[in-house]
């Protein structure tokens, strides 16, 4: 009847409560997902007390309405345990990686040359080469500099120098290794670098390190770890 419309939407209305400081910490999706909850159980509350006798409310009815409820209300619970959850293991898994920071991680990734300071290189040409080539290239992707290696590979230091003698500018640099066997072209793969480690963050759900120069990459991509500034 009209008389539990009405009512019912003056509880909808009035039912809204004021925010607490605890409820104004929580993300905005568990809050809303909150207050939906409290406004549908004062309606319901409201609904029930308000009852027209000549006719009340079916048994049918009723029980949509308390499956609804019960649904909302675990709802409320599995949000706030999955935050919690996510909460905890976001901290647990930056403390892991708190004693990286400050050292030199090696991983397939752009090094930054500050003008002076050499950066490390590990090179590695397939075992089958017998001739290779560190090659390093600008953003642009044009090729700075070239220098005949070990086809055995190992760790190179590279003072900045370029093609023509000279000293490239400073920025981020990309290494590849181009080898051959018998004169005939192999394979070019990327070479990997050292480079201090700055910080390291959590984005969608993954661990990522802040290298020198504002490189980022994954922590799983790091191949070796080293104290810093070794040659």
């Amino acid at each position: 009847m009209a008389i539990t419309n009405d009512l019912t939407a003056n509880a909808a209305t009035q039912a809204a409560p004021k925010a607490s400081s605890a409820e104004a910490a929580k993300p905005k999706s568990a809050s809303l997902i909150s207050s939906d909850f409290e406004t549908f159980l004062r309606m319901l509350t409201t609904q029930m007390q308000n009852q027209d006798p000549l006719e009340p409310m079916k048994s049918d009815q009723l029980s949509v309405q308390l499956a609804t409820f019960s649904g909302v209300e675990q709802q409320v619970r599995t949000n706030d345990l999955l935050s919690a959850l996510s909460a905890s293991f976001g901290a647990t898994g930056l403390s892991e990686y708190s004693g990286w920071v400050g050292k030199d991680a090696r991983a397939s990734a752009p090094a930054y040359f500050d003008g002076s300071t050499p950066v490390s290189i590990d090179a590695k040409p397939p075992l089958r080469a017998d001739t290779a080539f560190l090659v390093a290239r600008d953003p642009s992707g044009a090729e700075v500099y070239r220098q005949s290696i070990s086809a055995t590979g190992g760790t190179i230091s590279w003072d900045g120098s370029n093609n023509n003698g000279g000293k490239v500018l400073d920025g981020l640099y990309a290494f590849t290794v181009e080898s051959a066997s018998e004169g005939q072209p192999l394979d070019t793969v990327p070479a990997e670098t050292y480079a201090k480690v700055s910080e390291a963050r959590i984005e969608n759900s993954a661990v990522y390190l802040i290298l020198s120069g504002g490189v980022k990459v994954k922590a799983e991509e790091v191949t070796a770890l080293r104290a810093a500034d070794l040659p």
